[in-house]
């Protein structure tokens, strides 16, 4: 997409900013994975593999661990593309400082998409470190859950990028959270399968991202994942994250082109 290094200024700004906040992240991103396998994975599962037998053929945990860190990426995703993106446009103007240098918007754009990347990446590294101490990793083929889940937060981030450079104020903000991401958190296969959705519900999960990232992630995990399934599962997210990152560059342009 582009070719030089000037996206890794964005970058390095915003590992900079980062570092003063990484302890308090980081705690949070190892806690919350923590207590949500001990909390549904052991409390709840225990009721379900007691009842049902597990999900699928899988004890609760099993099931609900790669489905968990497909959704804990979409959160993530969501939080890094909207109030630190309008605060460096119309806020702090970053943004503004950062094109009266050499740097041009498509090298912001980038630089954005990059250091979201970059915190997905992270944040699915501590998830599956969460994952193996509570003994659900059983081979190392289960790590390629990483980059899946990775592309799964990138399949969010790059379409709310685009939404957030549209925004005069964070009002908007909200309904995001409201209608989009909390009822995918919800219904969108990480907690059961979609398959007991009523019909017209399981035709809108599968039309959105979260879908095929906790599909690709929980197969990956299981090691039960179907060559052709997996391809359709990253086809599917590549094209939300490529549509993403193209629109919020041309709005990105329309933005702060001076």
């Amino acid at each position: 997409m582009i070719a030089n290094a000037a996206p890794l200024h964005v970058v390095e700004y915003n590992s900079v900013v980062f570092r003063r906040v990484w302890r308090g992240t980081i705690m949070s991103s190892f806690f919350s994975p923590l207590f949500f396998l001990v909390a549904m994975g052991w409390g709840l599962g225990s009721f379900v593999n007691r009842g049902a037998g597990g999900v699928g053929g899988v004890s609760y945990i099993e099931f609900l661990a790669p489905g968990l860190i497909a959704a804990t990426t979409m959160q993530t995703a969501a939080g890094e593309s909207m109030y630190p993106i309008l605060g460096k446009i119309m806020w702090d103007r970053t943004y503004d400082a950062m094109l009266a240098t050499p740097l041009r918007i498509a090298d912001v754009v980038f630089g954005e998409v990059a250091w979201i990347g970059l915190r997905l990446l992270m944040v699915s590294t501590i998830f599956c470190v969460v994952m193996a101490i509570f003994g659900l990793v059983h081979s190392p083929l289960a790590l390629l859950v990483i980059p899946a889940a990775f592309l799964n937060g990138l399949a969010f981030a790059t379409p709310i990028m685009a939404f957030t450079v549209t925004q005069r104020d964070e009002s908007g903000f909200p309904n995001i959270f409201r209608f989009v991401i909390m009822p995918l958190f919800l219904l969108g296969g990480a907690f059961f399968p979609i398959s007991k959705l009523p019909l017209f519900l399981q035709a809108v999960a599968w039309a959105t991202p979260l879908a095929h990232g906790v599909e690709l992630c929980r197969g990956l995990m299981l090691g039960n994942l179907i060559p052709g399934d997996a391809v359709l599962h990253v086809a599917i997210l590549v094209a939300y994250a490529l549509a993403g990152f193209f629109l919020a560059r041309i709005l990105f342009i329309r933005r702060l082109a001076k």
